[in-house]
């Protein structure tokens, strides 16, 4: 939607493509924080000329026509309805562009929406506090090994002194420690609304997807979903005396969402098979562990590319679940069974070989 057009000593500039008009950005004057801005037509070519010289005119109309002629035109109920995705470009370092993205994100965006749960839609205005946590963070202060859930509140108003319902623990608390967080600074909250996010200090209790709502009631927001690995490595802490750092350091990263880890069935956690969507996951994780739990750790890459979920795991015996000989018997760490294949066709004989089983690729935090 907002495209940067050069970005010299004699002119920066950005063009709008809903109004179809260049801001052209002056210098910063020495001793002022902000610069001046004047915004002209494109169809309007003699005065865009005249502004900012035949050179950046001509670099500018070539790379209009080209965003007009590559790109949708821009709808903004499409926008609001997820079925378009506006692209602003710019520069926070710089300072380039960001007004205007932040003006058109005040434009595009809504007011909170309802969101769906079990009993139903969920009203941003209508319903008292309910949240959803979305994201866990572990050592954001390593001094302090800290670890920070994430919620999106979803209706009502919060505050700080309030009780409320962990629906997936089925225990009535307070939230500990509330604060909104922007970059390296942190703001403690006494009160907060529909559409906000806020962080809380998490024991470790929380997990992606959890639910927060009010004492005298239980329901549960749909949850976010769990897209499947395509790589997989057995994971072992080189020095054995070192265990419970790593196995609090896997589990911990794997309930940001970061990896996913899964179990020998019907064993423990001697076996470690973490799964990755992308092999560079694989080095975040290495480097994470030697940093922050102080574990080296060795990976040994196993052949399996495909997971799949048991969609029907009440009607199944897992046990007498027959596969291909290449097919390996997993389970996360919900205790939900899973399968892992080396490719497609070991799939499709799966299935052949035990009616009524249903394998999804998909899974729900």
């Amino acid at each position: 939607m907002n495209w940067p057009i050069g970005s010299g000593k004699e002119f920066k500039g950005v063009y709008d493509r809903e109004t179809k008009t260049v801001i052209s950005y002056s210098d910063t004057e020495k001793g002022t924080k902000e610069g001046t801005a004047t915004e002209v037509s494109v169809e309007d070519e003699g005065t865009l000329r005249a502004l900012i010289g035949d050179s950046a005119a001509d670099k500018l109309l070539e790379e209009v026509e080209l965003l007009d002629g590559a790109s949708a035109e821009f709808d903004l109920e499409a926008v609001q309805a997820g079925d378009l995705t506006p692209v602003c470009f710019g520069s926070a370092l710089t300072n380039f562009g960001v007004e205007i993205f932040l003006k058109h994100f005040l434009k595009m965006t809504t007011t909170p929406l309802p969101r769906k749960a079990d009993i139903g839609l969920i009203a941003p205005a209508e319903n008292e506090f309910s949240a959803f946590v979305f994201k866990i963070q572990a050592n954001m202060n390593k001094a302090h090994r800290d670890r920070i859930a994430f919620m999106r509140i979803c209706s009502g108003k919060f505050d700080a002194n309030m009780e409320v319902r962990h629906v997936q623990g089925n225990k009535v608390m307070r939230l500990s420690q509330p604060q909104q967080i922007m970059a390296d600074e942190r703001k403690i909250l006494t009160e907060a609304y529909a559409g906000d996010i806020i962080g809380v200090f998490d024991p470790g209790i929380f997990s992606i997807g959890d639910t927060i709502c009010m004492p005298k009631e239980k329901f549960m927001y749909e949850g976010i979903p769990t897209f499947a690995p395509e790589h997989f490595a057995r994971v072992r802490q080189i020095d054995t005396m070192k265990r419970k750092q790593f196995v609090k350091g896997i589990e911990q990263i794997a309930q940001e969402g970061a990896i996913q880890i899964f179990q020998e069935f019907n064993t423990g956690l001697e076996e470690i098979i973490v799964g990755v969507v992308g092999v560079l996951q694989f080095d975040v994780l290495k480097y994470r562990l030697e940093n922050e739990y102080n574990v080296e750790i060795r990976l040994e890459n196993l052949p399996y590319e495909h997971i799949r979920w048991i969609e029907n795991k009440e009607e199944v015996d897992i046990e007498k679940l027959t596969g291909t000989s290449d097919m390996k018997k997993v389970k996360d760490m919900k205790g939900n069974p899973l399968l892992l294949f080396v490719n497609s066709w070991s799939i499709g004989m799966t299935l052949d070989r035990n009616k009524g089983l249903v394998l999804t690729e998909f899974s729900r935090n």
